[in-house]
């Protein structure tokens, strides 16, 4: 666990070297830090890599809103976890848009867009749930409604 600096607000949300990182509050009153595993799309303590996200200068460290995270981490999840069962059906969904798109060297058209974006709200939601019900001490569904 880390703990907090005087006047200073560590929780938020991250791309760390392209991949998902979040920082929350404990119940104790420090941090902590999760990081993606994009092999089980569950979360691996990251506690290790806190400073390098608070206090480096430029790089390849970004800071993302709870709308951009939630998205970075279905993008993420869709690409790299594999499984079955409603989830990835949704995720092929947006695989096979993603794909039509690129093959017709074109951007998401406004309704794709949108669709993407709710799919991946209501996956991440789905999957987070999944984790909590398994044990997953930084799985966290809510994130998708402070996105919204």
């Amino acid at each position: 666990m880390t703990e907090p600096m005087d006047g200073l607000s560590l929780s938020g949300y991250y791309d760390y070297y392209d991949t998902p990182v979040k920082i929350v509050p404990t119940r104790e009153g420090g941090f902590t830090a999760w990081r993606l595993d994009r092999g089980t799309g569950g979360w691996r303590p990251a506690n290790d890599i806190v400073d390098e996200i608070l206090f480096a200068m430029g790089g390849d460290i970004f800071v993302r809103s709870a709308e951009r995270f939630v998205q970075r981490v279905e993008e993420e999840r869709g690409r790299y976890t594999k499984g079955e069962g409603p989830i990835f059906a949704l995720y092929e969904t947006v695989n096979a848009i993603e794909d039509v798109a690129i093959a017709e060297g074109r951007a998401y058209t406004p309704e794709e867009a949108t669709l993407i974006a709710g799919i991946r709200r209501r996956t991440f939601v789905m999957f987070e749930e999944q984790l909590q019900q398994a044990g997953d001490p930084g799985a966290d569904p809510t994130i998708a409604a402070a996105a919204s």
